[in-house]
């Protein structure tokens, strides 16, 4: 199966570009309090994304769902609203998924859960979390929860078994998965078909097109923007091929070795 590609960005114009590029999931970023002072310093993007945006990326898409990073669980204050009425206002906008991030408690992610009330789907930690009712969908912030472990490299996650055993733990529960997020094929100290491999090793479902992949903010040409587009999903979906070949191949030797032993058991 192929991965699940997100691209962040609240412009219309390149919305449609990324939709139209073959990327799955349109990815509103709200996401702003307490964000600086957690990842001070670090070079991240803060998008400081609106339920406006949600609107306008909702108009302009018609085949990419659109997702939206809302801030960690809050009261209202005099500076903005509760959670209860971010919740309620990007769902009204039109979001079919909604990503609560940076969580501590499993009581947060029931109050999350509670406040979603099944209207669009809800994404994002574990043995305790894994059985609250209600969560459609897990994905693990790499960034964050490297800072949390004290990492000097964001993807040692991958490395230490951390990654994996949290993905094991997801699977055993049935429920969908994705990680970190992925740049263009053969660039960066990781290059992107490495973290892909990964993903399909893991068994993930969903990865986001990182700002390597294509920072808009650098380029004025929409042409350009859609070059980089379309031979970047493409580059990503040929490798998926590769991958998909290995999978079967392990799958099915599972399978082959599962049967055998199973005749075994039935003659002793």
């Amino acid at each position: 199966m192929a991965l699940k590609l997100m691209y962040i960005t609240n412009n219309p114009d390149i919305a449609c570009i990324a939709e139209a590029a073959g990327v799955d999931r349109i990815f509103i970023d709200m996401e702003y309090i307490g964000k600086s002072a957690r990842q001070g310093g670090m070079d991240t993007v803060q998008s400081r994304h609106t339920v406006d945006d949600v609107r306008k990326i909702r108009k302009a898409v018609s085949k990419a769902r659109v997702m939206v990073r809302i801030n960690p669980l809050h009261k209202g204050s005099a500076e903005y609203g509760s959670s209860k009425e971010e919740i309620d206002a990007v769902i009204e906008a039109g979001a079919d998924l909604v990503m609560l991030p940076y969580f501590t408690t499993v009581r947060e992610i029931e109050d999350f859960v509670m406040l979603v009330d099944g209207r669009a789907k809800a994404l994002e930690l574990v043995d305790q979390i894994l059985e609250v009712p209600g969560i459609d969908e897990i994905h693990v912030g790499i960034n964050d929860l490297s800072l949390d472990l004290h990492k000097k490299f964001m993807f040692e996650l991958l490395t230490d078994g951390t990654v994996e055993e949290l993905c094991h733990k997801f699977k055993k529960k049935g429920i969908p998965y994705g990680f970190g997020g992925i740049g263009r094929i053969g660039k960066g100290d990781l290059p992107a078909e490495n973290i892909i491999r990964e993903h399909y090793r893991l068994g993930s479902t969903c990865a986001i097109l990182s700002r390597s992949f294509c920072n808009a903010n650098d380029y004025s040409d929409l042409e350009e923007i859609r070059h980089l587009f379309n031979e970047g999903v493409k580059e990503i979906r040929n490798l998926e091929k590769e991958c998909e070949l290995h999978a079967m191949y392990f799958q099915e030797n599972e399978k082959n070795t599962a049967e055998k032993v199973h005749e075994i058991l039935e003659k002793k």
